[in-house]
């Protein structure tokens, strides 16, 4: 790499990083960083006659930290599955974890899948790389136990078995290690079977023919060689089997001389040697015939390839000004999969988690932004179907993939998710969950002394609530203790200090959504000391939210609309314009985020004093984009224009882009409304 190369690298980082370029003065780093900045100034971003211009945390402020938590997290936990399982999820398995005398030669020595990870960069605001593993760690599977634990892991969370990806070369294998433990070992006893990934290996990670490492030969003499060495994992009692038969997949079926020809060597030679019948498969990488024309049993759907999708990449706010790649939207193509017809010919569905493959091709990665456990969850519960409905004695559905690190279609444990990905696969395969139409009050508190005034309200209200109160480390004793004066049973989730009460309710949000409420009081302790009339303010909120004479209609209208998704008190609806300055980066990054329109500022509304009913699920698009904890500003008085005041002129719009509406109390209940006037809690930005 030049000296050129290396400081845009570094300039990049520091951009991307959001670390201020104007050093502190006095210290050996800062001055030796100086010194590398005045030597690549024509590097930096350039004012108007040409200077220099520094990069300030509040214009590149870090969007993401690939290594911290994010909204969703989920960490290991026990969970029930049904007897039998609705249909067998056979996730796709890549064994390069693991160095080979090969990849040593080609790539340098101690090559794994993890080098690709770990250099990844992010290219764009939002963009998470790179993407770090987390209960398994940068894992090696030479060692046996690391299958284990992939395999129970599997068990648990509900995959019926591994595809594996085989690398046969005339003769050569590569990367074969891991399959031999598991030949060798009874122990791991989660059911395999293969897939022979028939390309060429070349330096591109795309088998095309542009500086090939390792080609294939393909030839009849060859066919009979590869169906005999795999022969000893057919006859394996754990293989996987379809009506009793092992299913054996080629992932480019296109690419052998005559596929059918070599369909019926292999059927010939596993009659005569013991074996029996097979089922052949063919994965919908490149190819997409019937696969009965080819001689093989049925295909296998391979998402996202073989898809296209209009790129939103001009959506996206570029940190890499000389990037090359393409950004798509994943829930377009989990929309276009479940639309799509069924083909007349057999089948397999297949899913995908997510995919990013910038790891493999640093600055011009293909990236499906916008992939959520939720959304994954809903899709392979739809393809659960039609593989019941298709394949009624045996049904099976792949997963793309349990481990691609480098192109990001991972369901393993990450730092950033945790279990989360594990978790919905194994709620896709249990019944959908009941509804709790029981009105939840989401309470965050700073000030405990207020919580007097808030239960009150609460239970002079006549409904049977559901409360949980969130509150900060330093609080959590003072609320414990005014709980139990005031004879009060909650649940308490206790956060950092960090994005108000907006980041803790999200959390708390998320946790609801999945757990079918239906509908949620979100309240505060607001005090706004900063201004005369705080008290004013929080007194009118809970008047108009929480009166006895409309709590209960407001409740009842989330049970009877679906479609309600945000009630505001009246009055409480301010222009977006009003407020912009300070908040229009953070929310045009948002709404980018959450893939939804940038608002239009002139027509748009937010709900002032972030206290409102809400239909957990208006939300989700909001909640799916799993912003990072570190994103929010550590709390220092801020009065506005950080994450958590972008995120209360976004709520509407998340409802709204979701199809879910935003009503008044007074116009759900059929009430007056004074006309708009000047908002006295709050002066319009200039």
């Amino acid at each position: 790499m030049s000296a050129r190369d290396f400081a845009k690298r570094y300039l990049f980082t520091v951009l991307r990083t959001g670390f201020r370029l104007t050093p502190m003065p006095g210290t050996t780093r800062d001055r030796l960083r100086q010194r590398f900045l005045d030597r690549h100034a024509d590097l930096l971003p350039q004012g108007p006659r040409g200077q220099s211009v520094e990069v300030s945390q509040a214009e590149h402020r870090p969007r993401s930290q690939a290594a911290g938590r994010a909204i969703g997290f989920v960490p290991r936990r026990s969970g029930t599955l049904p007897t039998p399982l609705p249909a067998t999820v056979v996730a796709f398995y890549l064994p390069q974890f693991h160095p080979i005398p090969e990849n040593d030669a080609w790539w340098g020595e101690g090559f794994t899948e993890w080098h690709n990870v770990t250099r990844a960069l992010p290219q764009f605001e939002g963009h998470v790389q790179p993407r770090l593993p987390g209960e398994l760690g940068f894992y090696d599977l030479r060692l046996a136990d690391t299958m284990r634990r992939q395999m129970q892991l599997a068990h648990e969370y509900g995959i019926g078995a591994f595809c594996s990806y085989f690398y046969w070369f005339a003769g050569k294998t590569l990367l074969e290690t891991p399959l031999q433990q598991w030949l060798a070992d009874p122990a791991l006893d989660l059911p395999l079977c293969l897939c022979w990934a028939n390309e060429n290996w070349s330096r591109r990670w795309d088998g095309r023919a542009d500086d090939i490492l390792i080609g294939q030969q393909h030839s009849p003499a060859d066919d009979l060689a590869f169906i005999e060495h795999v022969s000893r994992y057919l006859a394996d009692p754990r293989y996987l089997r379809v009506d009793g038969k092992p299913l054996l997949l080629v992932y480019r079926p296109g690419l052998l001389p005559d596929p059918k020809a070599t369909a019926a060597r292999w059927r010939e030679w596993c009659r005569a040697n013991g074996v029996g019948e097979i089922q052949l498969a063919y994965v919908q990488s490149f190819d997409r015939v019937d696969p009965r024309t080819i001689g093989f049993d049925t295909a296998v759907e391979f998402p996202p390839n073989n898809t296209t999708s209009a790129p939103i990449t001009a959506r996206q706010h570029l940190l890499n000004p000389d990037y090359r790649g393409d950004v798509h939207d994943w829930c377009e193509l989990a929309r276009q999969s479940m639309a799509q017809p069924e083909p007349a010919y057999p089948r397999y569905p297949g899913v995908n988690p997510g995919w990013d493959n910038e790891p493999r091709r640093s600055g011009g990665g293909r990236v499906f932004a916008h992939a959520s456990p939720r959304g994954y969850r809903d899709w392979l519960r739809y393809a659960v179907g039609v593989a019941q409905r298709r394949f009624p004695a045996q049904p099976l559905v792949f997963v793309n993939a349990w481990n691609e690190w480098a192109e990001g279609a991972v369901l393993e444990p990450d730092s950033r998710l945790g279990h989360a990905w594990l978790e919905a696969t194994r709620t896709a395969l249990q019944p959908m969950p009941a509804v709790d139409t029981r009105p939840c009050a989401v309470i965050h508190v700073w000030y405990p002394e207020l919580m007097d005034e808030l239960v009150t309200a609460l239970r002079a209200s006549g409904i049977d609530w559901r409360i949980v109160i969130t509150t900060a480390h330093e609080r959590e004793q003072s609320v414990r203790e005014r709980m139990a004066q005031l004879g009060l049973d909650a649940e308490i989730d206790v956060f950092e200090n960090r994005g108000r009460d907006i980041l803790p309710f999200l959390h708390v949000a998320n946790r609801l959504l999945d757990e079918g409420v239906t509908t949620v009081l979100k309240l505060h302790g607001k005090r706004s000391t900063h201004r005369q009339d705080g008290e004013t303010w929080r007194r009118e909120l809970l008047d108009k939210l929480l009166a006895p004479e409309r709590a209960a209609r407001i409740a009842a209208a989330f049970r009877d609309d679906a479609t309600l998704g945000l009630v505001h008190a009246e009055g409480h609806l301010q222009p977006l314009d009003y407020y912009w300055g300070a908040n229009q980066a953070n929310v045009d990054y948002l709404t980018c985020r959450l893939g939804i329109a940038a608002p239009q500022v002139e027509h748009d509304n937010f709900i002032a004093g972030s206290m409102f009913w809400l239909r957990p699920a208006a939300l989700r698009l909001l909640l799916d984009a799993h912003l990072e904890v570190a994103e929010f500003e550590a709390e220092a008085g801020q009065l506005d224009g950080t994450l958590a005041h972008a995120i209360e002129r976004v709520f509407s719009l998340s409802a709204s882009a979701g199809g879910f509406s935003t009503l008044s109390a007074a116009g759900l209940l059929g009430l007056a409304e004074a006309a708009p006037g000047t908002y006295p809690y709050a002066r319009r930005s200039g």
